[in-house]
């Protein structure tokens, strides 16, 4: 049934004919489309805040204008911060969702290849050939002496207790002591 690749309805260049018009028809569309925007949030600025008459206002009515949008700036910038606090603590919520997800996927670690290598295989590809060594990895370590633990010799218990009796064998335990 299938014989190969099926040829295209259009040709090479009727395809890029039609692209370009797609993206020429896109672009105008994005043009309008940004346009109404301005158009929009002008519109909404102008009902929000119609423009201030100034002209033939006394002084007191001025200071009650200027008290007017104080309170108004006010109002504004507690619906502002509280905005900002919900949209942090939502980003902050779903940076800790995304870490749950992650844990529960957990990280994906690829599959190693077993390489049975010596260690004069690998000291090969690490070195020069001119500079082959064997691998003799015992050679450069420090050496340790390790201290002889002193052992009592074990004798017959009752001679020692008959040699620490009395006020001699108190005295030796002193000054065996310091």
């Amino acid at each position: 049934m299938s014989e190969g690749p099926k040829k295209s309805k259009y040709s090479a260049t009727r395809r890029l004919h039609l692209k370009s018009k797609l993206l020429k028809k896109a672009a105008s569309m994005l043009v309008t489309e940004s346009e109404e925007k301005k158009k929009e949030k002008e519109r909404v600025v102008n009902e929000s805040f119609p423009p201030l008459k100034l002209s033939g206002l006394s002084n007191q009515e001025l200071q009650e204008l200027c008290k007017e949008l104080h309170r108004k700036i006010d109002i504004t910038d507690d619906a502002r911060y509280d905005m900002e606090v919900k949209v942090s603590k939502n980003e902050k919520e779903i940076q800790a969702l995304n870490l749950k997800i992650t844990e529960l996927k957990g990280v994906k670690r690829p599959n190693l290849k077993r390489v049975k290598k010596t260690t004069d295989d690998m000291l090969t590809t690490y070195s020069d050939t001119s500079k082959l060594m064997k691998a003799d990895f015992k050679a450069n370590l420090k050496t340790v002496k390790k201290e002889e633990e002193k052992r009592e010799e074990v004798t017959d218990w009752r001679k020692n207790v008959e040699a620490m009796s009395g006020m001699e064998g108190r005295k030796k335990l002193f000054d065996a002591g310091q």
